[in-house]
Protein backbone atom coordinates (compact mmCIF):
# COMPACT_ATOMS: atom_id res chain seq x y z
CA UNK A 1 0.00 0.00 0.00
CA UNK A 2 1.24 3.43 -0.72
CA UNK A 3 1.20 5.99 1.79
CA UNK A 4 -0.84 8.21 0.31
CA UNK A 5 -3.51 5.74 -0.16
CA UNK A 6 -2.34 4.52 3.52
CA UNK A 7 -3.05 7.75 5.08
CA UNK A 8 -6.20 8.68 3.00
CA UNK A 9 -7.85 5.32 4.35
CA UNK A 10 -6.80 6.16 8.08
CA UNK A 11 -8.19 9.74 7.35
CA UNK A 12 -11.08 8.48 6.07
CA UNK A 13 -12.02 6.06 8.81
CA UNK A 14 -10.94 8.52 11.32
CA UNK A 15 -13.94 10.71 10.04
CA UNK A 16 -16.34 8.06 9.75
CA UNK A 17 -16.35 6.96 13.17
CA UNK A 18 -17.26 10.53 14.87
CA UNK A 19 -20.84 9.63 12.71
CA UNK A 20 -21.26 6.16 13.37
CA UNK A 21 -20.83 7.09 16.81
CA UNK A 22 -23.49 9.24 16.89
CA UNK A 23 -26.40 7.48 15.19
CA UNK A 24 -28.95 7.15 17.23
CA UNK A 25 -27.87 9.97 19.87
CA UNK A 26 -29.50 12.96 19.30
CA UNK A 27 -30.92 15.48 21.31
CA UNK A 28 -33.86 17.89 20.13
CA UNK A 29 -32.35 21.59 20.92
CA UNK A 30 -34.13 23.34 23.49
CA UNK A 31 -33.43 27.25 23.77
CA UNK A 32 -34.93 30.43 25.02
CA UNK A 33 -35.35 31.41 28.63
CA UNK A 34 -37.10 29.16 30.23
CA UNK A 35 -34.37 26.50 28.50
CA UNK A 36 -32.27 25.93 31.44
CA UNK A 37 -32.50 26.56 35.59
CA UNK A 38 -30.32 26.87 38.43
CA UNK A 39 -30.98 25.42 41.70
CA UNK A 40 -28.26 26.19 44.79
CA UNK A 41 -28.46 22.50 46.58
CA UNK A 42 -27.40 23.58 50.07
CA UNK A 43 -24.88 26.32 50.96
CA UNK A 44 -22.51 27.33 52.83
CA UNK A 45 -22.19 30.37 55.44
CA UNK A 46 -19.70 32.81 54.79
CA UNK A 47 -16.16 31.47 56.78
CA UNK A 48 -12.69 30.68 55.30
CA UNK A 49 -12.65 27.33 54.06
CA UNK A 50 -9.12 27.28 53.10
CA UNK A 51 -7.72 28.69 55.85
CA UNK A 52 -9.19 26.09 58.31
CA UNK A 53 -7.57 23.28 59.19
CA UNK A 54 -10.09 20.42 59.67
CA UNK A 55 -10.10 19.04 63.56
CA UNK A 56 -9.93 15.39 64.50
CA UNK A 57 -13.55 14.99 65.00
CA UNK A 58 -15.60 17.83 63.07
CA UNK A 59 -18.46 16.53 65.33
CA UNK A 60 -17.29 17.91 68.53
CA UNK A 61 -14.71 20.27 67.00
CA UNK A 62 -16.09 22.06 64.24
CA UNK A 63 -14.60 23.85 62.00
CA UNK A 64 -12.74 22.69 59.28
CA UNK A 65 -13.00 22.75 55.44
CA UNK A 66 -16.32 20.07 55.41
CA UNK A 67 -17.68 21.42 58.54
CA UNK A 68 -21.06 20.02 58.09
CA UNK A 69 -22.55 22.92 60.98
CA UNK A 70 -21.48 25.10 58.37
CA UNK A 71 -24.15 24.05 55.65
CA UNK A 72 -27.25 25.46 55.13
CA UNK A 73 -30.18 22.34 54.14
CA UNK A 74 -32.26 24.11 51.71
CA UNK A 75 -32.95 24.74 47.33
CA UNK A 76 -32.81 28.05 46.41
CA UNK A 77 -35.17 28.81 45.18
CA UNK A 78 -37.60 26.46 45.91
CA UNK A 79 -39.16 25.87 42.72
CA UNK A 80 -38.13 26.61 39.23
CA UNK A 81 -39.78 26.67 35.57
CA UNK A 82 -38.44 24.84 32.20
CA UNK A 83 -39.76 23.91 29.41
CA UNK A 84 -40.26 20.45 28.48
CA UNK A 85 -36.42 18.90 27.64
CA UNK A 86 -34.99 21.55 29.47
CA UNK A 87 -32.16 21.02 31.93
CA UNK A 88 -31.87 22.25 35.68
CA UNK A 89 -27.90 22.92 36.74
CA UNK A 90 -28.10 21.92 41.07
CA UNK A 91 -25.04 23.68 42.51
CA UNK A 92 -24.80 20.87 45.29
CA UNK A 93 -22.67 22.89 48.06
CA UNK A 94 -22.00 19.77 51.00
CA UNK A 95 -22.92 16.75 51.95
CA UNK A 96 -26.36 16.33 49.81
CA UNK A 97 -27.54 13.99 47.26
CA UNK A 98 -29.97 14.77 44.68
CA UNK A 99 -32.91 12.93 44.08
CA UNK A 100 -36.32 13.94 41.56
CA UNK A 101 -39.70 11.83 41.48
CA UNK A 102 -42.07 12.20 38.79
CA UNK A 103 -45.13 14.22 38.81
CA UNK A 104 -47.58 13.40 41.04
CA UNK A 105 -45.30 12.79 43.83
CA UNK A 106 -45.75 14.63 47.23
CA UNK A 107 -43.17 14.87 50.27
CA UNK A 108 -45.48 12.72 52.36
CA UNK A 109 -45.24 10.16 49.76
CA UNK A 110 -41.55 9.30 50.22
CA UNK A 111 -40.77 6.37 51.89
CA UNK A 112 -38.11 7.27 54.16
CA UNK A 113 -38.04 3.68 56.02
CA UNK A 114 -36.34 2.52 52.87
CA UNK A 115 -32.46 3.91 53.12
CA UNK A 116 -29.30 2.71 51.95
CA UNK A 117 -26.03 2.91 54.57
CA UNK A 118 -23.67 5.45 53.47
CA UNK A 119 -19.62 4.89 52.85
CA UNK A 120 -16.97 4.58 55.78
CA UNK A 121 -16.89 5.98 58.65
CA UNK A 122 -20.61 5.37 58.52
CA UNK A 123 -22.79 8.50 58.34
CA UNK A 124 -26.07 9.68 57.67
CA UNK A 125 -28.56 6.63 55.38
CA UNK A 126 -29.44 7.64 51.57
CA UNK A 127 -33.29 7.42 50.68
CA UNK A 128 -33.65 4.48 48.82
CA UNK A 129 -37.55 4.80 47.65
CA UNK A 130 -37.77 3.70 44.08
CA UNK A 131 -41.16 4.82 43.84
CA UNK A 132 -41.93 6.96 40.63
CA UNK A 133 -38.23 7.96 41.44
CA UNK A 134 -36.80 9.41 37.81
CA UNK A 135 -32.99 10.36 38.84
CA UNK A 136 -30.65 9.46 41.83
CA UNK A 137 -27.66 11.60 42.03
CA UNK A 138 -24.16 10.21 43.19
CA UNK A 139 -23.36 9.15 46.51
CA UNK A 140 -22.03 11.64 48.27
CA UNK A 141 -19.78 9.87 50.58
CA UNK A 142 -18.21 8.50 47.57
CA UNK A 143 -17.10 12.05 45.86
CA UNK A 144 -13.73 13.06 46.50
CA UNK A 145 -15.27 16.70 46.67
CA UNK A 146 -18.78 17.21 48.36
CA UNK A 147 -19.00 20.78 45.91
CA UNK A 148 -19.86 19.68 42.79
CA UNK A 149 -22.55 20.12 39.75
CA UNK A 150 -25.20 17.65 38.47
CA UNK A 151 -27.55 18.58 35.37
CA UNK A 152 -30.67 17.14 35.30
CA UNK A 153 -33.03 17.12 32.27
CA UNK A 154 -36.61 17.09 32.43
CA UNK A 155 -38.24 15.19 29.39
CA UNK A 156 -41.64 15.05 30.90
CA UNK A 157 -44.38 18.10 31.58
CA UNK A 158 -45.79 18.35 35.02
CA UNK A 159 -44.41 19.29 38.44
CA UNK A 160 -41.43 16.93 39.91
CA UNK A 161 -40.42 16.74 43.33
CA UNK A 162 -36.66 17.26 44.24
CA UNK A 163 -35.38 16.13 47.57
CA UNK A 164 -32.11 15.84 49.18
CA UNK A 165 -31.57 12.14 49.96
CA UNK A 166 -29.79 12.28 52.61
CA UNK A 167 -32.39 11.16 55.22
CA UNK A 168 -31.93 13.82 58.30
CA UNK A 169 -31.69 16.59 55.51
CA UNK A 170 -35.07 15.50 53.76
CA UNK A 171 -36.86 13.94 57.21
CA UNK A 172 -35.88 16.78 59.85
CA UNK A 173 -34.97 19.80 58.12
CA UNK A 174 -37.60 20.05 55.09
CA UNK A 175 -35.12 19.77 52.04
CA UNK A 176 -36.87 19.40 49.18
CA UNK A 177 -37.87 21.81 46.33
CA UNK A 178 -40.62 21.46 42.74
CA UNK A 179 -39.49 21.60 38.82
CA UNK A 180 -42.27 22.78 37.70
CA UNK A 181 -41.81 21.66 33.49
CA UNK A 182 -44.35 22.94 31.23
Amino acid sequence: MKRREFVTSVLASGLAAPVLADEGHRHPRVDGPDASATVSFGHWTQFDRFNNPPGPDPATQPGGPNDRTKNGHSLIPHEVKIKKGGTVNFIIAGFHQVIVYGPGTKPEDINTALVVPVGVPPGPPLIDDPTNRVFRGVDPSRQPTQDRVEVVVFPNRGLHLVICGVLPHFAADNMYGWVRVR
